[in-house]
């Protein structure tokens, strides 16, 4: 089992930054991706973006592309999301997510855990 705990969320002012951290914990793998989604309201969940074990391999969505950095620490077992020039568009609660068998880093059903999530508001 792994466990998942997203922080960092918060209410910031259109063009400002957070970080998101999400720290995982319990039985980890080696080799498996990870992923930032989010959800607003009355919104389904989107893929953000995902970086693979090695970090060689990086994803992004474009809405986000050139604004959010993801980034991880293997040694601390630890992902981020480095957002920056938020919109209000941007407001949802932001997932991070686990995908141990090699699929599609660009869909919710390939990741195997997730963490509770940590709210992200933009006003403008």
């Amino acid at each position: 089992q792994v466990r998942l705990v997203e922080s960092g969320g918060g209410l910031v002012q259109a063009g400002g930054s957070l970080r998101l951290s999400c720290a995982a914990s319990g039985r980890i793998f080696s080799g498996y991706a990870m992923g930032w989604f989010r959800q607003g309201p009355g919104k389904e969940r989107e893929f953000v973006a995902a970086i693979r074990w090695s970090g060689d391999s990086i994803y992004y969505a474009d809405s986000v592309k050139g604004r959010f950095t993801i980034s991880r620490d293997n040694a601390k077992n630890t992902l981020y999301l480095q957002m920056n020039s938020l919109k209000p568009e941007d407001t949802a609660v932001y997932y991070c997510a686990a995908e141990l068998g090699g699929g599609d880093v660009h869909r919710p059903y390939d990741y195997e855990y997730w963490g509770q999530g940590t709210q992200v508001t933009v006003f403008s």
